[in-house]
């Protein structure tokens, strides 16, 4: 198979900063919420089908580079490493979103049950499901490309974890929100998968396939990715710009969230690696195979979030957190990856 990867360059200066470039987008919405209300509530209310319609655009800003980048020619190659590819479909769809939920579960009614009113922890935990139930799709190929991933596996592995993502976020996003008995808001979830899933897959293929070569759309995908950051960067503002009263009166929240959250990472990474390792899946597969669950398609999540909950809602504040832990964890997590290479039997590689 001769598919390239996306655009695998090393994470550069401004993608390693992504923690840095969120925190201020942060405050620079906290002070908007202070200095400028009305701004703010002008935004959350330009709404239709429960659809906000300004962040509707960043999100797309956010999605539609990656999905660009997704390769369904690269489905046939599944086969070169079913046993990695395995490791990654029962960690992604069979363990992470319940063991994300058990853990918001726990830690926000029983453990942070004290400090944190029962509403919001409702809240926090249907965005910490959110965050579950969504894979990466695009910054496992920079995790991979650090870790001396195999860039066909890992381009095989993303799209099928995304058509896998058409069919069954939702159903289980609705399980895990009923199990935990929050309300679910079926047709709102299904129209958010269909805008912020679907219909991005569908355009990115359709540009895929107006492109022609794998250089032009390398070249195109390069020119839109910073329109990725940018999305992410505004959306997290206008968040953080409608939490402001509450983010200030409890500043705590944000570390009480990021717990599970690192706990959750860590956890999943351990998993699908000692997995991998035990299976004898040679470490150029194991890394990003392990990788793709750890790391969480965030956009989604916080569209998602946004579309059921509402924009000045607990349950997007937390998936934003986890925009915020997500880089120097996966950085961490790499930096293992790295040193462990030595482990994995020659013969593996």
């Amino acid at each position: 198979m001769t598919k390239t990867v996306p655009d695998t360059a090393p994470m550069g200066r401004f993608e390693r900063l992504l923690t840095v470039w969120v925190a201020l987008a942060m405050g620079a919405g906290i002070a908007m919420g202070l200095l400028a209300p009305g701004l703010v509530q002008a935004i959350a209310a330009a709404e239709v089908a429960s659809i906000n319609l300004v962040v509707a655009v960043l999100i797309w800003a956010m999605v539609f580079p990656m999905m660009v980048g997704v390769d369904f020619g690269a489905l046939k190659g599944v086969a070169r490493q079913p046993r990695g590819l395995l490791v990654t479909l029962v960690v992604n769809w069979l363990i992470k979103p319940f063991t994300m939920a058990a853990l918001a579960v726990l830690f926000f009614e029983v453990i942070f049950a004290r400090w944190i009113a029962p509403e919001d922890a409702a809240q926090y935990i249907a965005g910490l499901i959110l965050l579950g139930a969504a894979p990466c799709t695009a910054m496992v190929f920079v995790w991979s490309q650090l870790t001396r991933g195999d860039a066909t596996y890992t381009l095989a592995q993303v799209s099928v974890n995304d058509v896998i993502m058409v069919f069954a976020f939702a159903p289980i996003v609705g399980f895990l929100l009923g199990v935990t008995d929050i309300a679910v808001p079926w047709e709102t979830l299904v129209l958010a998968t269909l805008l912020y899933v679907l219909l991005p897959l569908v355009a990115g293929l359709a540009t895929r396939r107006a492109l022609g070569t794998q250089a032009r759309i390398d070249a195109f995908t390069a020119r839109v990715k910073p329109l990725s950051i940018l999305g992410l960067i505004v959306t997290v503002a206008i968040l953080f710009g409608l939490q402001a009263d509450q983010i200030l009166s409890k500043p705590t929240v944000i570390l009480l969230i990021a717990v599970p959250i690192v706990i959750q990472s860590y956890g999943i990474f351990a998993l699908a690696y000692g997995a991998a390792y035990a299976l004898k899946v040679p470490h150029r597969i194991a890394a990003p195979c392990a990788l793709i669950g750890t790391s969480n398609f965030f956009e989604l999540a916080v569209a998602v979030a946004i579309s059921l909950f509402g924009l000045n809602s607990g349950a997007a504040l937390a998936t934003v957190v986890g925009v915020l832990v997500e880089v120097p964890v996966m950085l961490s997590l790499v930096a293992y990856a790295n040193r462990t290479r030595p482990r994995f039997a020659t013969s593996q590689d």
